[in-house]
């Protein structure tokens, strides 16, 4: 009962093969209710909370909601950023002085221990947004050119990745944050700065802790939500997205 069986390769398969629900023993209309919750929930959800909601052990809702948040990664195929795009980078991470003895760094404050988190925003439009190795000039107009068109209106800060490039590829109008500039003209990256509002109010007041190891998934959570989990769009046409985007994705 479930299977089918293909007549060209011979195989036996159900409805779960291929998708985020392979192997799962978890029933299909919980794991509909889980991805219902996470796309619904502004700051998400905690494997806790999901636990209770749909009546399986933590360990099962954590491990179910690491699967749905590999399904929110697929967002290859809507193309590359384009039009005005808002770009900026946050760091994430614990506090240097809140980290026990034994885990402190001791090699200053800031950005020290914290994972940097590179975001691009179009306005009005889509979002990405993903770890880095560092906030290199290299490595972050590396991965702009990857994602955004040329001839695109980029608004940054003053930080000095950014430098240079207004010119042959794109048009750049920048804000000077260390001088308490946050608006100059059309120039603002007020827009992806929400994102990480958001973000962050979710790292901290839901899931409290995130590993580095696991921060990309957190991020393409909530990258999702902006995308095609935002509120303006139906939930049931949200859900349909959250559908779409399980197919291939397999998470052992």
């Amino acid at each position: 009962k479930g299977y089918f069986h293909c007549n060209s390769c011979k195989w036996d398969f159900t409805i779960r093969t291929a998708t985020i629900f392979e192997r799962s023993h978890v029933e299909l209309h919980k794991w509909l209710y889980a991805m219902y919750l996470l796309v619904t929930a502004r700051k998400g959800i905690s494997s806790m909370q999901l636990a209770k909601e749909i009546g399986v052990t933590q360990k099962t809702a954590w491990f179910m909601l690491s699967r749905l948040r590999e399904a929110c990664g697929s967002d290859d195929e809507i193309g590359k950023l384009s039009g005005q795009v808002e770009i900026d980078e946050t760091f994430v991470g614990g506090l240097e002085k809140n980290k026990h003895e034994a885990d402190k760094l001791r090699q200053g404050r800031g950005a020290v221990g914290k994972t940097p988190v590179l975001g691009m925003r179009e306005r009005g439009g889509r979002t990405r947004a993903f770890p880095i190795q560092t906030t290199s000039i290299e490595e972050i107009q590396t991965a702009i050119h990857a994602n955004v068109e040329i001839g695109s209106q980029l608004y940054t800060d003053e930080h000095a990745a950014y430098n240079d490039l207004d010119g042959l590829f794109f048009r750049q109008d920048r804000v000077n944050h260390s001088a308490n500039e946050y608006v100059k003209g059309m120039a603002s990256t007020n827009g992806i700065e929400s994102v990480w509002a958001v973000l962050k109010r979710g790292l901290n007041g839901v899931y409290h802790q995130v590993s580095k190891k696991h921060l990309g998934r957190y991020v393409d959570e909530f990258a999702f939500r902006l995308n095609d989990g935002k509120v303006t769009r139906h939930t049931i046409e949200r859900l349909n997205s959250f559908v779409d985007a399980i197919a291939g994705k397999r998470l052992t």
